[in-house]
């Protein structure tokens, strides 16, 4: 089916070389729905809150106890943000190791007849882990991990559960995933959740 996405781009900030991704999304698709596409595309398990920081708004999952003014991240979909102007925006995950990403959009258009939305395009560099423990903790994972000779080398593999290349963003696990949304969308992708896919950062 023909359709229209927006080329959205993903860059994850505090962190060199520059981790981001770069995926077609329907038009169609919910602020929900994206963010299920961005924990597959930089390899978050979905386990920590997050939200979207759009102009003087936020959108996530509302809590009775947050004192500010949190929407609903299903109310509105990537038509009407565009629809309003709307080019750049800001998706935070995990309050407590705060990975604040980036979202860009960098275009619109008729998607292709035989594509099936949403789609990787490509980025690079693998995602932190979960739980890492901010930047700084990515970091100081990296110096044990990659050194055999680390001291906290074999604790950090045991920690992970196994090696860890900084260098591969694990492209056909994303493309594996991602064709599970395409499956879902004819359900449609946006429909209400109903339950919790854990280890691919997607939720029903």
């Amino acid at each position: 089916m023909i359709e229209p996405v927006a080329r959205v781009r993903i860059e994850l900030q505090d962190i060199a070389p520059k981790i981001w991704r770069r995926i077609d999304v329907p038009l169609s698709s919910t602020l929900m729905a994206l963010h299920d596409i961005i924990q597959v595309a930089m390899g978050w398990n979905g386990s920590h809150l997050f939200e979207f920081q759009i102009a003087d708004k936020v959108y996530g999952e509302p809590y009775p106890d947050d004192e500010r003014r949190v929407y609903k991240a299903k109310s509105i979909r990537l038509q009407t943000l565009i629809d309003r102007g709307v080019e750049q925006f800001l998706y935070v995950y995990d309050f407590g190791d705060n990975w604040r990403h980036d979202i860009i959009i960098e275009g619109v258009r008729d998607g292709d007849a035989d594509v099936d939305y949403p789609a990787f395009v490509d980025g690079t560099r693998r995602g932190p882990p979960d739980d890492v423990g901010s930047s700084d903790g990515f970091m100081d994972f990296l110096d044990a991990i990659l050194d055999p000779a680390h001291k906290e080398h074999t604790r950090m593999l045991e920690w992970y559960g196994g090696p860890f290349d900084p260098a591969d963003i694990n492209e056909q696990h994303i493309r594996r995933v991602l064709s599970w949304f395409v499956d879902r969308r004819r359900g449609p992708l946006n429909s209400h959740r109903s339950g919790r896919r854990k280890g691919c950062g997607i939720e029903r």
